[in-house]
């Protein structure tokens, strides 16, 4: 699962949040992510080698924390 931008590093990621950025998050292939709860993304986006991993909390389709 991936966030809708693609974010070299988890640092970036959380910023984006924390700086109030709307980010949501996307599953090719694998369904529908949820709206509300937990979720665990990986990046940056294939082709390229996974480099970080992050467990975020969504709101209504929102990433609102990352952990």
């Amino acid at each position: 699962m991936y966030a809708e931008t693609n974010f070299k590093t988890k640092k970036e990621l959380k910023e984006a949040v924390e700086n109030g950025k709307k980010v949501g998050v996307y599953a090719p292939g694998l369904g529908t992510p949820k709206d509300n709860g937990l979720e665990f993304l990986e990046g940056p986006h294939y082709p390229e080698p996974h480099k970080w991993y992050a467990k975020v909390e969504m709101k209504d389709g929102i990433i609102v924390k990352v952990y």
